[in-house]
């Protein structure tokens, strides 16, 4: 059938468009940078497949002036992308993450999760609660990966995310708290841009989710409600941005995590004239700067 003879049933451009049959039109370009092991670089990174079934695999990246008497904190982190587009070989992930590397001499690991719709919800939270489980694994030093034996802290791992990334690894996070892994500690948590529910029903979330309400009443959208809330990690900062469409459900999710049963420390830093995930494009603009700065002190903070 031809591209312009199907019914679209959602228009997301100039990102993508999605089609009643269930397919999609990715209108970005799929952009690729490798991983670079340069003894130069700045940043050292490798991808890993972790399940060769469903190819789901992870990039590790470490500053590369290493040689500290101690190991590194651990950051996981998940992309965003509406769940649709994007990958942790983009540039603008890829760039932002090796920038807090370098800045907050941390080690990261992000997470390639498989993209609806062909991968329907909940695959891509399934996908990353996966990874961060394999990334566990080598908390006892005798993982199958390297990097993370010799340079992972596990008493000291962030968790965090933009937009819908930010969405999956608050689940991570839950999940996580619950499930109390051995020698693992995530001591922070960090939502850039999230993507969570409001009052109206979000038409992209009910596409890619056809069992979800798409409201504040689905707890993966506003976690606030999940009766697990309380055994999540204990420190959580908010990133949002004042011409964000997204910025009301953020924020109705910070002010209900600290009504909620949880009884942890939250905070938030709200950019004032910067619309969804500015940052990303330009690392190096003055705001992108005070946002990098205000995450790294968070990381360092732990």
């Amino acid at each position: 059938m031809a591209l312009d003879s199907k019914q679209v049933a959602l228009d997301h451009s100039p990102f993508f468009r999605l089609f009643t049959d269930g397919t999609i039109d990715r209108l970005v370009p799929s952009l690729i940078l490798p991983p670079s092991d340069h003894p130069n670089a700045a940043v050292r990174s490798k991808d890993v497949v972790i399940d060769t079934e469903t190819g789901v695999y992870v990039r590790i990246s470490v500053p590369r002036h290493h040689n500290l008497p101690r190991k590194l904190p651990l950051v996981v982190y998940i992309h965003g992308g509406a769940f649709c587009i994007g990958s942790a070989m983009h540039p603008v992930y890829h760039n932002f993450i090796a920038s807090l590397v370098e800045k907050a001499n941390v080690i990261s690991v992000s997470v390639d999760y498989r993209l609806a719709p062909e991968n329907p919800l909940p695959i891509p939270f399934d996908d990353s609660w996966a990874a961060f489980r394999w990334v566990a694994a080598h908390a006892d030093g005798k993982g199958p990966e390297p990097w993370l034996n010799d340079y992972a802290d596990f008493r000291s791992v962030f968790v965090g995310g933009e937009s819908a990334g930010a969405t999956i690894a608050n689940d991570v996070a839950i999940r996580a708290g619950v499930h109390e892994l051995r020698d693992v500690q995530i001591v922070g948590l960090f939502l850039l841009h999230p993507f969570f529910g409001g009052k109206e029903e979000d038409k992209l979330y009910k596409f890619l989710c056809p069992s979800s309400s798409s409201r504040y009443d689905d707890p993966r959208l506003n976690p606030a409600v999940d009766p697990r809330i309380e055994r999540m990690v204990g420190r959580v900062i908010f990133f949002v941005a004042e011409k964000d469409q997204l910025r009301e459900r953020g924020t109705g999710y910070f002010e209900g995590l600290k009504k909620s049963a949880w009884s942890g420390e939250v905070e938030i830093m709200e950019t004032e004239g910067e619309g969804h995930c500015f940052y990303l494009f330009n690392l190096t603009s003055d705001k992108a700067i005070a946002l990098m700065d205000r995450l790294v002190a968070f990381l360092k903070s732990a």
